[in-house]
Order: structure tokens, then C-alpha cells, then sequence
């Protein structure tokens, strides 16, 4: 059963017109992107998913138009992509909170667990290295597993971009919640912008298709 916040998220596409502009969506053409991160900690490896956004915002160029929703606890910006419709999501909730800003969104856009693309942190992927994986557990992601709960599927697409696991068990939340180190930090505008346009050639093939298509384990760069 999905937790309370989340039952009750039965918002109206027209309440939100007052913050963003939408045209109508054919379907499989608008897609919801949410980076996933604790607000008010850039600079963490556990919030890598808000700097991808961050990035992909720039990219889009809408940068300069995010806009605030207390609804959803979160911030929206909208981009186009060809003819498709972007909505990017930062959510105001802390990580294992999330899944209720992402649920809420989803209802608010008329948008299924199919066309959400989680944007997270993944331990066991070392730094550097991304893979964009459609359904599946949370694989104990705290993030990932409250946007389970709250979205009741497991039919996400998530953008997965690695951070290393430490060699010792006690010190993951440590690595977790701390900041990247100065080496780590060289790689991450080649990491932000591969991460960018995996997540976009990714959506415009969606985009293309006559439906949501297949589900694919495992979408990685040439």
C-alpha cells in the first residue's frame, strides 16, 4: 500500500498552469526527469543526481527557469527535445523522502512509472562509469526504493552514475554523503555530459517509438 502522502496526491493538470506553460502531450511525448540528491548538499556523491540535472538543464537551456511548486516539495523546469516535452525535477524532500515529490509530479502531468527516468548515485558502478537501466529492484537505494513505494512500480528508467564503493563496509555512508575529492572532481564534467547524452539519445528513441516499446535491461554508449 502506498504511504498516506502519496494516496492523496490527486492534483489537476490545470492547477499547475499558473507555474509552467504545457502544450498538450501526445503519447509517449513528454517525459519526467527527476535527479535525485539531498537538497541543500551539492558537491555529494549521493547527490550527483541533481548535478546531472543541473547539467542537462544547461544543455536544454532552461537553466534560468526553474520554478517552485510546494504541491509536489519540488522545483520544475521545461525543455523541448525535438518534439518531445522534458520536465525536469528537483525534489525539496531528502533522498529516502523523494519518491512522494516524484509520485505527486507524475500525477500532476498525467505521466506513468514508464515515463519517469530517475536520475541516481550507484555504488557499485565506479566513478566514471553509467548505465541507463529500465525496471528492476532498488538495489538498496534508499531513492530509488521510495520512488517505488510512492509510484507502486518498479517500471522506471534509471540513470545510474557510479560514485566507487569503498573497500571497507563502514565507511560507505561516509563516502556516500561525503563530497567528491579534488581528482574526483576532474572527472565529473566528461561524467555530467556523458550522463547527458545518454539520458537524451535515450529519450529521443523512446520519443520515436509508436508506443513505450519493449523493456530494455541494460542501455550503455558506444
Amino acid at each position: 500500500m502506498r504511504p498516506d502522502g502519496c494516496r492523496r496526491a490527486t492534483l489537476w493538470l490545470s492547477r499547475a498552469m499558473s507555474v509552467l506553460t504545457l502544450e498538450p502531450r501526445p503519447a509517449g511525448k513528454r517525459w519526467l526527469v527527476a535527479g535525485l540528491g539531498n537538497p541543500g548538499l551539492p558537491g555529494t556523491r549521493h547527490s550527483v543526481g541533481l548535478a546531472v540535472l543541473g547539467h542537462l538543464a544547461r544543455r536544454l537551456g532552461v537553466a534560468d527557469t526553474w520554478a517552485r511548486d510546494r504541491r509536489c516539495a519540488a522545483d520544475f523546469a521545461v525543455a523541448s527535445l525535438e518534439d518531445a516535452q522534458l520536465v525536469l525535477l528537483r525534489p525539496r524532500r531528502l533522498m529516502n523522502a523523494s519518491g512522494r515529490s516524484v509520485a505527486r509530479a507524475a500525477e500532476l502531468f498525467g505521466l506513468t512509472a514508464e515515463e519517469v527516468y530517475l536520475v541516481h548515485d550507484e555504488l557499485d558502478k565506479p566513478l566514471g562509469k553509467v548505465a541507463l537501466k529500465l525496471g528492476g529492484s532498488a538495489r538498496g537505494h534508499n531513492g530509488v526504493r521510495s520512488c517505488i513505494s510512492c509510484l507502486n512500480s518498479h517500471a522506471m528508467p534509471r540513470l545510474r552514475i557510479g560514485i566507487g564503493r569503498p573497500a571497507h563496509p563502514d565507511t560507505v555512508q561516509a563516502h556516500v554523503l561525503g563530497s567528491f575529492s579534488a581528482a574526483e572532481q576532474e572527472l565529473l564534467p566528461l561524467l555530467l555530459e556523458r550522463a547527458t547524452d545518454m539520458l537524451l539519445d535515450h529519450i529521443r528513441e523512446r520519443s520515436q517509438r509508436p508506443s513505450l516499446g519493449p523493456d530494455l535491461s541494460e542501455f550503455l554508449p558506444p
